[in-house]
């Protein structure tokens, strides 16, 4: 393991940034009607912007930078900063920064003046052009033209800090983007897919964006594309969900990325993470298929930070059943509270059934009914009702969303009907629930489940390719498994009272590596 430097003790004689953070308070302050929230806009801090610029490398000769969704040029005038500092400098930069916001504009053609005159006193050439425009339109544009030969327009730097906000499957966003080829749900893997369409052969990227693409669904053809194109060289975690954007409500966890346009793989790859962009980081070096597993056919990013992290993934790397393997499914919960709510009553009443939300998890079990909280706890049972209904049984359920206080991403719970006595149970939509076709598992199954998705080892692993506090089923799909009967071994441990969160990541953490030292299937002595 490498210390680093910290991110803000980037040498720089032409602080450019200086200004631009100043002015990114005072942007943020001003935007009384919420407008560059409302676009998903959130502006990069100085000490982020640093860092981002100093991950190129041998930008050297003619420079040809593009800064999608610019704001006021912070990343621009950090990269120029950097490139007046650098030895050797760039022949030239021509610098396009987009933004669509036309009161940041101005403000953008000012940071890019500033560019020029350091760039003038550093012997650099520089031309700097301030598009006001959508850069989803302007960037198809460019790649239509390029496509039918009208156009040259190709990047061999861009850097950016892109939007992040859904994209309506039937807005004109959507249709741009499939025009060339793009299939994605939201702004900022939309603004990273055209970045790398516009990058030339051996051109260089560098992004600050959300963690969720590295895994899920959603994002399966976003991630076939940029890895087919791009290969990752750098990888920076923020351990904080706020740090890098300290000034801004942002609860998705942040990375940075530096890759380069290139078939070929990497012979290494380098992750590092910090608390926040001005603590000392901590560089780890992988091979590429630690990142991205090639037999995954999801593709999921796996970033390992630290030791820990390691550590954990080589001691579950040897579990081999999936959820289908030992036959199990999840499902998500179905009952969408605001779209059924007259159905809904604070309290238990008669003709309802219970209702679970994540405020019932109590050590291990559901503890039902939870009186004077803010959430129903039961729904009228009925004729309409009954297709959100399971029938009443053992299921294990974890929390889709987990809340800041908790220590875990994962938290399961058991359900066990002879602690709830009902005929149907209903699970809120922010619960996942295990079952077996429908119906609920055999008891020591489930308390073995709950036990081994409740620890240490398994959050830590989940965690390299979950980003976000949100739990989905496809995620928990995806994740590996001991088998059914060694589940069951674990089960016949526990009898009315789960271990406290130590004790059951001691267990758990003795049973794998006594497996990885044995070459065997872990047991339970």
């Amino acid at each position: 393991m490498v210390r680093a430097a910290k991110l803000r003790d980037i040498p720089a004689n032409i602080r450019l940034g200086e200004k631009p953070d100043l002015l990114r308070v005072n942007v943020s302050q001003t935007d009384k009607t919420g407008q560059r929230s409302q676009l998903g806009q959130y502006p990069t801090p100085l000490t982020v912007a640093d860092f981002m610029a100093s991950l190129f490398n041998d930008d050297k000769g003619e420079i040809r930078l593009l800064d999608p969704g610019a704001g006021i040029g912070s990343l621009t005038s950090a990269y120029v900063a950097r490139a007046c500092d650098h030895r050797p400098r760039p022949k030239s930069i021509a610098a396009t920064a987009i933004e669509i916001d036309p009161d940041l504009k101005e403000l953008l053609g000012q940071t890019l003046e500033k560019c020029g005159n350091a760039c003038a006193r550093a012997g650099i050439g520089f031309d700097g052009e301030a598009c006001g425009a959508d850069f989803i339109v302007a960037a198809v544009s460019m790649l239509e033209s390029n496509l039918f030969g009208h156009g040259d327009k190709r990047f061999n730097a861009i850097i950016l800090n892109p939007p992040y906000k859904k994209i309506n499957a039937r807005s004109e966003h959507r249709h741009l983007l499939r025009r060339v080829g793009i299939e994605t749900t939201n702004l900022y893997t939309a603004f990273l897919a055209l970045s790398v369409l516009l990058l030339e052969p051996n051109g260089q990227l560098v992004a600050i964006t959300p963690r969720s693409f590295c895994n899920g669904p959603y994002f399966k053809s976003f991630r076939r594309l940029f890895l087919r194109e791009m290969a990752i060289q750098r990888i920076h975690v923020f351990e904080s969900r706020k740090a890098a954007f300290a000034k801004d409500d942002i609860l998705q966890e942040n990375i940075i990325l530096h890759a380069i346009k290139t078939k070929e793989k990497l012979s290494r790859v380098f992750v590092s993470s910090s608390h926040g962009p001005d603590q000392e980081p901590l560089i780890r070096q992988l091979e590429p298929d630690e990142l991205v597993k090639p037999n995954d056919p999801a593709q999921f990013i796996h970033i390992i930070a630290n030791e820990e992290g390691s550590r954990a993934t080589n001691l579950l790397a040897r579990l081999s059943h999936s959820l289908a393997d030992i036959g199990i499914q999840v499902s998500t919960g179905p009952v969408v509270d605001f779209r059924c709510k007259d159905f809904l009553r604070a309290n238990p009443a008669p003709n309802s059934v219970p209702l679970i939300y994540p405020s019932h998890f109590a050590d291990g079990w559901i503890k039902w009914p939870r009186l004077g909280h803010k959430k129903p706890n039961s729904c009228i049972l009925n004729d309409q009702s009954r297709k959100w209904l399971v029938a009443s049984d053992v299921y294990v359920v974890t929390k889709r969303f987990s809340a800041k206080e908790e220590r875990r991403r994962i938290v399961a719970a058991v359900f066990e009907p002879s602690h709830v006595p009902c005929k149907f149970v209903a699970f809120e939509n922010h619960l996942n629930y295990f079952h077996e076709m429908g119906r609920g598992l055999p008891l020591t199954l489930a308390k073995g489940l709950a036990l081994y998705l409740n620890s240490a080892i398994v959050d830590v692993c989940f965690r390299q390719f979950n980003g976000h506090t949100q739990v989905n089923a496809s995620d928990l799909r995806n994740m590996r498994f001991p088998a059914r009967s060694e589940l069951e071994e674990l089960g016949r441990l526990i009898s009315n009272q789960f271990p406290n969160p130590e004790d059951i990541d001691r267990l758990i953490e003795s049973r794998l590596s006594k497996w990885l030292k044995s070459g065997e299937s872990p047991s339970v002595s």
